[in-house]
């Protein structure tokens, strides 16, 4: 397999493909291989890569629509950023943090 890699390598290198586009084809073909091994179940599929099932819901819908989603090197506006599959982390606020504290009133 390694050496099937090299030879791919080579092979882009030859032809002038720019790293960027050659990580997003080969994350889109990567990404696709998966949810078909899946059966289109995105949950076990975005499991499997790593990555919250709504990023790869939305960047399926990028791929049908002929749109590449940006790499996080490449673009910091992403759905990338926010891969934190359930946890609490990066939401403003959760839901013990809405409650209001009891006001005190100041004695005149």
């Amino acid at each position: 397999m390694k050496a099937e890699l090299e030879n791919l390598i080579e092979q882009m290198i030859t032809r002038g493909i720019l790293f960027e586009e050659a990580v997003k084809e080969f994350e889109k073909r990567f990404i696709l291989k998966v949810v078909d091994h899946h059966r289109h179940n995105l949950s076990k599929a975005a499991s499997e890569l790593g990555i919250h099932r709504n990023t790869l819901s939305k960047r399926l819908l990028d791929y049908q629509n002929g749109h590449q989603t940006p790499t996080p090197s490449t673009s910091n506006n992403g759905d990338n950023h926010n891969d934190n599959h359930g946890d609490n982390k990066g939401r403003a606020r959760s839901a013990s943090a809405k409650k209001k504290s009891p006001t005190r009133k100041s004695k005149k």
